[in-house]
């Protein structure tokens, strides 16, 4: 089980049969706690101590390591490598080729065990853009969403939207996907409504809330 921030409940991922799942003949999978529905395409490698959700999508070339857990609906395309120490919750984006790391100072002399690896956080309905890399032992906000390219070296904000080397915030993105009318460095208590979807927001000290979700909550 994963805990998810959007609903502080534990998403319950049932063990699935070997035909609720899919795997291509020419992948490796080791592990027994995989959801109905995935799909895990040729090339993919899930070791034996990994956990991966319902409805989730692991690319050709993918790996992912002992001790790993995969949210529900995850995405995980091709050539992105997940190490011990990482959570993924539930709806998020792992684009081509991005970079995650656990260990911030390795040396291939030194063994380290998995208990003195540094752990990331990616919360539900992130994107990681291709290509960016993630220093470990951060956190990834909720929805935030990592630009293609991008090198992150501290924790991203709920909603943030970031670039660059190193990373920079730039802006905000909506649920939706789209990018919100808001300033980057907006006042705390600041509001926006986005333009596609009409979500409500307002500025936090962990990024944005979005409005909505307290609205359906109350009635």
């Amino acid at each position: 089980m994963i805990l998810t921030r959007a609903s502080n409940r534990t998403t319950k991922r049932p063990r699935a049969a070997k035909s609720d799942f899919f795997v291509h003949p020419l992948a490796l999978v080791e592990s027994k706690e995989i959801g109905a529905g995935t799909r895990i395409w040729a090339f993919a490698h899930v070791m034996k101590n990994a956990r991966v959700g319902c409805n989730c999508n692991i690319g050709e070339h993918a790996f992912v390591e002992n001790g790993v857990v995969l949210g529900n609906n995850v995405t995980v395309k091709n050539g992105v490598a997940i190490w011990t120490g990482v959570t993924v919750e539930d709806d998020v984006f792992l684009g081509p080729n991005c970079v995650l790391t656990n260990d911030p100072n390795p040396r291939a002399y030194i063994k380290k065990s998995s208990e003195v690896l540094a752990l990331t956080r990616i919360q539900t309905k992130a994107t990681i853009g291709a290509n960016a890399t993630l220093l470990c032992g951060i956190s990834i906000g909720q929805c935030a969403f990592v630009g293609a390219g991008a090198v992150v070296i501290r924790a991203v904000p709920d909603f943030a939207l970031i670039v660059g080397n190193p990373a920079r915030q730039i802006g905000w993105m909506c649920v939706c996907g789209q990018k919100l009318p808001i300033p980057a460095f907006a006042a705390l208590g600041a509001r926006c409504v986005c333009t596609y979807c009409q979500r409500s927001f307002c500025r936090n000290e962990e990024g944005l809330t979005d409005n909505s979700l307290l609205e359906k909550g109350t009635k």
